[in-house]
Formats: structure tokens, C-alpha cells, sequence
């Protein structure tokens, strides 16, 4: 009964004081549940939402009201006596001014139309009777500046009549909000446009300048649902500009293998809507779908049976040249390895049989072209969504893959990266049927293994890379990655790029960095003093031959694989490689990365 009666007391607070005064005495008189009044009345907040209402109650009974709802006439009377004045004083040529300035005429109109509550026009009233059968008609007034308008439009050709295709999201129609797909234009700037090509009422919107007015029957059935953005990769190449079936190719987004791209619109089957990240643009670009550039990408192979693919190079007796014996060449090479011990930690990986068979598999898988089939991964994926994704510290480290042509520094990079700091970063220890020698322990150097049990391990895809030297095979297997990550360390490996699909799995979450070649006169300038490795010779000076392969091979591997890769690092000075390297597997490791959205769900 006390607060319902506040509303009409002129000082709440004095009521409450005295209703305080009141439960105290009762609380001397031990009266049930007077303890808890008191304390509730007594509380601040209550005092604090008293006074607030003090205050609205005031301000109800003293609303303030325009002392003169006409200022700006009274400046301009005040201006009119001052310009009457012959010889006006410093203070009045001063007011003259202040009173001129636009701001303070601006702000002088907006006080009169405030004062008046003249907030918007007045609109006639709608007639009485409206025929049933007359269609809405909406007037849309656009300002177009120097960005397009965002919509395509297409043509009934039964009827003539011009609708809105689509709307570009992010675009001049999209964020006004007042046009949609499905929308039937009757006039453009008062042209009519009902029975023109499309191209005609593209080339009216053209020669508008300023305001453009749009006279449009809604569509009836259209939609207002709104759909949630959906993160992809882009596995292949596209070009819009070369793409005769695309709507519009002014509206389309072009994109190269490993764009990350937002995709805002999949209503069309055919063409959705995308934006490239990170986002320079608001507005939206047309790309194919992914069935549509899944069919494109066969088309356009099968289209081309007989061209000599650029992943192949006859294998040339150069090429082969490393298989001969060299008889000239004192260096004779060994399996030795004498800095491969680092704190007492040995490092795996590094014996150069081991190196060697990988070269010389390499060289030979060029004269086939498997890997650039119609049944490749590109091919049936052409984009792949992907997600963010923060590794927690429960999980174990992802695997660190690198990549490059061979004599671009990669296994240097990687046995400087394990030096480093070899009670976190390991190689996996590879498996061999060749005998074990004098010094050598069976999982340090090698897991030294039958040929049966290779051959068995093969069988059951066990490896990410095998392959045979001098009558010996050598390989990669997944148990001795997964070895690693179960220790707590961080995996590195570095493999062929044809091999990085396999290992694209929930489990291992690999990163891949792509160790590129500098560009031609850093590439000769820092490797003056180098070497390379051959089945012949050890640390053999570069020829002029090996710097044109090793940037075709580096330009080739980048531009058919770059969709796997999650960062490019140059080496143009070993050194200074290795310190990025090491911030950029931190990164990979600790902040959040965009990983395949199957990656992230829990196995079944």
C-alpha cells in the first residue's frame, strides 16, 4: 500500500523516511518479518530509484517549450537592423558574422522545425477506393556514384518484361534495401523499359548520372530469410572474364588456388556470391557454384586431350646423370652423418641414402602424370569450407610439413629448425630393409625392417613416401609421425607435394608451409657458396642448370599445389628463414588458423 501510493506524493523520499522510522519501531517491538522491510527500504539502490523518479516527475510538470519557435526569422531581422547601422560597432560586425555562418543557420532551422515539430512531410491521404486488380507499385530513388549498382537483371521472353536477377550482396541495391530478386522494373529515370534487351536498359543506367528513379512492381513472393555466411577454400583457379556462361562478367569475383573466401549467397544452383578475404570490398562478387565448376573443370580437361601437361619434362640423360658413376670425382659419397647428435638427442631423417632415394624417385615420377588426372582432388572438391580453429593444450601439436623444390634449403632448414631446440621439434624416424651397420641402433638411425615387413606396411598404407636406392627401400611411415606427436614434440617433415593429401587428416591437422625460391639474382647471390648433394659428389658447386631448375620446379610446384598451402615463406638468407620459421610454426600452434571444416567434427 506505501509504494502504490507513492505516484501521487510530491516527495517520495520524505515518505520512505518516515515508513523507515515506522519498521524501526517495529523492530523493537520484535514484529514478524519487520527485520526484512527494514532492510529492503533501506537500500541504496531503492533511495537512488526513488530520487530518478523525483526527477521524471519534475520534468513532467516543467516540460520545457520553444521561448520563440521562429529563431532563424529573428536572426535574420537582427542582421537586417545591423546592415541599417552605417558605422555598426566591433561587437555587432562580430554578431552579423556568427549569425551568418551556415552552421549556426543550420542549427537555428533545426531548432524552429524541433519547436514546431515539423519532423516529416505531410503525405495526401490514400483515395477511398482502390481497384482489386491494380498491381503495387514501388518508387525507388537511388543516388549512384562512382561504384555499380549491384543487381543483374534478366528478360522474360515470352513476355518482355525486365526483372531483377539478383541482388549483389553488399552492393548500392543491397544496402538500400528496396530492391530484390524478383522485382519487375516498369521504369528507369522515366524510360520504359518493359520489352527491351537487357543491354539497352544496362546502357540507361550507364549515361545516368546523380539520382537514378526506379519504378518496380515487388514480387509478391519474396523472401526475406537471410543465410549464414559459409567460409571456403578455393581448390582451383577462376577467371570470370573468361567464363562465357557467367551472367555478368563485370559482376563476377575472379580467385586463385588457396583464396579464402566468404560466401554470403548460395540461392542460385548455379552462381553464388562471394567475397575474397580478407575484405577490401563490401559488395559481393558472382563465382560458379560447386557443381558448376566441377563441371567446367571436366569440361575444359576433357576438351584438351592432347595437351602435353606442364607438370611433365622428359626425363633427360642430365636428369639421370646422378645414377652414373662418376669416376673422375674423389668425394666419394657415404651414409655417414657426423653432426646428426644435438644435447644427446639424435637427429632422425637426415642419412643421406635417405635423401637420396627421394631425389632420385623424384626425378623419374616426372616422366608420369597421374597426379593431374580428372579424378584429382581439385577436381572433385573445388572448394573446401573451412573453419577457425584454436588447438587447445590437451590436444597434441599439429604436424609441420614443408615444402619446396629440391636446393631451395628445405631439409637445411628443417635440421636447423631441430638443432634449435631438438626436446620440441623431431623428425619421425624412417623405416629401411638395407642392413644395419657398425654404430647404427634399429630406431635411431633407422627402423631397420625385412622386406617382407615393408612390403606388408606398403600394402596397408602405411607410408606417406617410400621408394628404393641401390637395392634398398626407405620410407616415411605414418606410426613414426604419429610416435612423435604422442611424445608431446612437434613434428617437421618434409615431403613431396603429392604427398600432402593423405596427410590432410582430423588427427594429424597438418600446416604446410611452402619454402619458395627468391627471385633470380638473390637466388645466384646466396647460393655462391652452397652445395648440393648427388649420388656421386657431396656438397658439388650449383650449375647455371640448377638454378633454371630449381625456379621452374618452385614456380611449378607453387602454382599447381599452392591450394594446400597455409604459408609461403622465401629463403633468401638461411638465417634469417629460420627465425620465421620458427614464429610461424608458434603461430601455427598457438593462434587461430582456418582449417577443413571436417577437421572439426567429432569422429563417429
Amino acid at each position: 500500500m506505501v509504494l502504490v501510493s507513492l505516484r501521487g506524493v510530491g516527495a517520495p523520499r520524505e515518505v520512505l523516511s518516515s515508513v523507515v522510522d515506522d519498521v524501526g519501531q517495529a523492530v523493537n517491538r520484535n514484529v514478524s518479518g519487520a527485520q526484512l522491510l527494514h532492510e529492503l527500504l533501506s537500500a541504496p539502490w531503492l533511495h537512488a530509484l526513488l530520487q530518478m523518479y523525483e526527477c521524471l516527475l519534475q520534468f513532467q510538470r516543467l516540460m520545457p517549450s520553444p521561448f520563440l519557435p521562429y529563431a532563424s526569422g529573428l536572426s535574420h531581422e537582427i542582421m537586417t537592423v545591423i546592415q541599417k547601422v552605417h558605422h555598426p560597432s566591433a561587437e555587432a560586425r562580430e554578431l552579423y558574422s556568427l549569425l551568418s555562418s551556415p552552421h549556426i543557420q543550420a542549427l537555428l532551422s533545426s531548432h524552429d522545425s524541433v519547436a514546431q515539430a515539423d519532423y516529416g512531410p505531410l503525405l495526401p491521404p490514400l483515395p477511398d477506393e482502390l481497384p482489386e486488380d491494380e498491381e503495387a507499385m514501388r518508387i525507388v530513388c537511388l543516388v549512384k556514384n562512382n561504384q555499380p549498382l549491384g543487381a543483374t537483371i534478366r528478360r522474360d521472353e515470352e513476355t518482355g518484361e525486365i526483372y531483377i536477377a539478383r541482388v549483389i550482396h553488399g552492393g548500392l541495391a543491397d544496402r538500400s534495401g528496396l530492391l530484390h530478386p524478383g522485382d519487375m522494373l516498369v521504369e528507369v529515370n522515366g524510360n520504359p523499359v518493359v520489352g527491351l534487351e537487357p543491354e539497352q536498359v544496362i546502357q540507361i543506367l550507364i549515361n545516368s548520372q546523380g539520382t537514378i528513379l526506379f519504378k518496380v512492381i515487388p514480387n509478391a513472393a519474396q523472401s526475406s530469410s537471410s543465410q549464414r555466411p559459409v567460409y571456403m577454400k578455393a581448390m582451383v583457379d577462376y577467371c570470370p572474364l573468361q567464363d562465357s556462361s557467367i551472367p555478368c562478367p563485370d559482376a563476377g569475383m575472379p580467385f586463385s588456388r588457396g583464396d579464402l573466401l566468404e560466401v554470403v549467397d548460395q540461392s542460385d544452383g548455379q552462381w553464388w556470391q562471394a567475397r575474397k578475404l580478407p575484405c577490401a570490398v563490401s559488395c559481393a562478387g558472382l563465382i560458379p557454384s560447386a557443381s558448376m565448376l566441377k563441371s567446367k573443370q571436366r569440361e575444359q580437361w576433357w576438351c584438351q586431350p592432347l595437351q602435353v601437361h606442364t607438370c611433365i619434362r622428359p626425363l633427360t640423360l642430365a636428369d639421370d646423370e646422378d645414377d652414373l658413376p662418376h669416376p673422375d670425382d674423389k668425394r666419394i659419397l657415404t651414409d655417414e652423418a657426423n653432426s646428426d647428435v644435438t644435447d644427446g638427442i639424435y637427429l632422425a631423417g637426415f642419412r643421406r641414402s635417405f635423401r637420396l632415394w627421394r631425389r632420385t624417385s623424384f626425378r623419374r615420377r616426372r616422366q608420369s602424370c597421374t597426379s593431374c588426372s580428372p579424378s584429382s582432388s581439385a577436381l572433385s572438391t573445388p572448394y573446401e569450407e573451412v573453419a577457425l580453429y584454436q588447438r587447445s593444450p590437451q590436444e597434441n601439436h599439429r604436424l609441420i610439413i614443408l615444402v619446396g623444390a629440391s636446393g631451395v634449403g628445405v631439409t637445411e632448414l628443417r635440421k636447423r629448425l631441430i638443432k634449435l631446440n631438438p626436446s620440441t621439434f623431431q623428425g619421425p624416424v624412417p623405416h629401411t630393409t638395407r642392413p644395419i651397420s657398425a654404430g647404427e641402433q634399429t630406431g635411431r638411425e633407422y627402423h631397420f625392417v625385412t622386406k617382407e615387413l615393408f612390403e606388408y606396411m606398403v600394402c596397408n598404407h602405411r607410408f606417406v613416401e617410400y621408394g628404393e636406392y641401390k637395392g634398398h627401400l626407405y620410407g616415411t611411415s605414418i606410426d613414426a609421425i604419429d610416435d612423435v606427436l604422442r611424445r608431446g614434440r612437434m613434428c617437421i617433415i618434409d615431403v613431396e607435394p603429392h604427398s600432402i593429401p593423405p596427410l590432410r587428416t582430423r588427427k594429424l591437422k597438418p600446416y604446410v608451409i611452402f619454402i619458395k625460391a627468391p627471385g633470380p639474382e638473390r637466388l645466384r647471390q646466396s647460393r655462391r657458396d652452397a652445395g648440393l648433394i648427388t649420388h656421386y659428389s657431396v656438397n658439388r658447386a650449383f650449375t647455371e642448370d640448377d638454378f633454371v631448375e630449381l625456379e621452374e620446379v618452385s614456380w611449378l610446384m607453387e602454382g599447381k599445389y599452392r591450394q594446400f598451402f597455409d604459408c609461403v615463406l622465401v629463403n633468401d638468407d638461411l638465417q634469417d628463414a629460420c627465425i620465421q620459421l620458427c614464429s610461424i610454426i608458434q603461430q601455427a600452434q598457438e593462434e587461430p588458423q582456418w582449417i577443413p571444416v571436417s577437421w572439426t567434427r567429432a569422429e563417429e
